[in-house]
């Protein structure tokens, strides 16, 4: 996976608002990309949201930054993803 992709083109770009969205890795910033690509997202949109992220990573990869991430995000988000991958779910914050 060498090519160079630019992330711009292929995330919202409100989602990298106060970074130079061009200069990041999808291999070094998944830290970043992953949990930012569905910050927003909503039910209704999560399915094409997290197809373009598998696009990218793999499911392990992707659970395992959410569960992580430092990034705010959603209980519902969290909620969606553990459904569509049939794992345990997981929450950012205490329900």
């Amino acid at each position: 996976m060498n090519r160079r992709i630019d992330i711009s083109k292929v995330f919202p770009k409100y989602a990298f608002w106060d970074m130079d969205s061009s200069k990041l890795s999808l291999k070094r910033d998944k830290d970043i990309i992953i949990p930012r690509a569905l910050y927003a997202t909503t039910k209704e949109n999560f399915p094409k949201d997290i197809s373009v992220l598998e696009a990218y990573y793999s499911k392990k990869e992707i659970v395992d930054i959410l569960k992580h991430t430092k990034e705010n995000i959603s209980n519902q988000v969290c909620e969606l993803v553990s459904k569509r991958y049939n794992t345990k779910p997981f929450y950012r914050y205490a329900v």
